[in-house]
């Protein structure tokens, strides 16, 4: 975010981790000075989607800050999609004097990335000011792009052409009021058949959860609810959610910090609004489902960053259900030279790529 601030190894291990999960849990949420109680669903009959622990690979930095006169020390909270041969990536920026934008890129291959000219959001009159974290996707019901963002609520533009972001339309905001979540942060959109789903975090140890109709979207919002709770170091920012390919599962990976340093942690379910379960060696520091103790850096490379932060699965498709390939897992990051101690707006942020290693 950029205004501040646990699969089994076996089908055994898996069912002997599920069945030491509790049924049903209840979660509480205070909004708008009502005070709302939510029951887990039962617990989910899933098998592992993918092997853990996982171990990663990256090399150097693919994007960062570019020299043109803007000052910008900083790209972060990266959105992509692969879509008519090219890689589009939507991504947070920030400047010497700790102004907060969004960037657009893309290129045909990752050896081009360092070379492909950015455009600023806020060359878009439609676009300026603060405006940052990203999310883009394709809906299909209304074939329109939609670019997601927060500008403190979550808000949301539209264009019917990718590569044209001075096309993207006025912000228009999610929610109509102000009951919500307080610093509600980085906000992700998937749908299943018949819903959209919202989630989003908020630096205080709980994702939350919202739904419409398909056909209502992107109007008539629930109020928030818990979707998944743990400590604040535990459950902090960056999250998104997947539907995994192959399977009658999703998952669902959130920032947590450890320390001096940031990694992911990882839950799935088989319902967007069921019940969130830890994937098994996928969600502590010492084994996390990406972080510094589990991803190397190629041989050649100088280890640039002790941060696997947010960023974004690579996608099998660029719709409305954010979907991934279990058998190519790739993972685009912000990370961050651990040496420089500056405010947070100041932090040379820049992106990696993670390619998960074959077994």
């Amino acid at each position: 975010m950029a205004n501040r601030f646990e699969a089994a190894n076996s089908a055994g291990a898996w069912k002997l981790f599920r069945r030491s999960m509790a049924i049903a849990q209840a979660f509480a949420l205070f909004v708008g000075g009502s005070l709302t109680v939510l029951r887990a669903a039962e617990p989910a009959d899933l098998p592992p989607p993918f092997a853990t622990p996982l171990q990663w690979t990256t090399g150097d930095a693919v994007v960062v800050p570019a020299s043109d006169g803007r000052g910008i020390v900083s790209v972060k909270d990266p959105s992509i999609v692969r879509y008519n041969d090219r890689w589009h990536i939507y991504a947070t920026t920030a400047d010497t004097n700790g102004a907060w934008g969004m960037v657009y890129l893309n290129f045909v291959d990752w050896a081009d990335a360092a070379n492909a000219k950015p455009y600023y959001l806020d060359q878009n009159p439609n676009l300026r000011g603060y405006h940052c974290a990203p999310q883009v996707f394709y809906f299909r019901p209304h074939k329109k792009w939609y670019l997601i963002y927060q500008s403190g609520p979550p808000q949301y533009s539209t264009a019917d052409d990718l590569e044209k972001p001075e096309t993207w339309t006025k912000p228009e905001s999610f929610f109509s009021n102000n009951s919500r979540p307080r610093s509600w942060l980085d906000f992700w959109i998937i749908c299943d058949d018949t819903h959209a789903y919202l989630f989003c975090t908020g630096d205080n140890g709980r994702l939350y959860r919202s739904r419409t109709k398909i056909e209502d979207f992107p109007n008539g919002l629930s109020e928030p609810e818990v979707a998944i709770e743990g400590s604040r170091d535990g459950v902090f920012e960056g999250g998104m959610t997947y539907k995994i390919k192959g399977a009658n599962a999703y998952l669902t990976l959130v920032e947590a910090i450890g320390p001096g340093t940031r990694y992911y942690r990882a839950w799935i379910s088989d319902r967007l609004d069921g019940e969130w379960k830890p994937l098994a060696n996928a969600t502590t520091f010492e084994q996390p489902f990406a972080g510094i103790n589990n991803v190397r850096f190629a041989d050649g490379v100088k280890p640039w960053t002790r941060d696997i932060s947010h960023g974004e699965l690579i996608r099998d498709n660029y719709d409305q259900t954010p979907t991934i390939d279990p058998d190519h897992l790739q993972l685009l990051f912000q990370g961050r030279d651990p040496a420089v101690n500056a405010s947070y707006s100041q932090l040379p942020y820049r992106l990696g790529l993670l390619r998960l290693n074959s077994r």
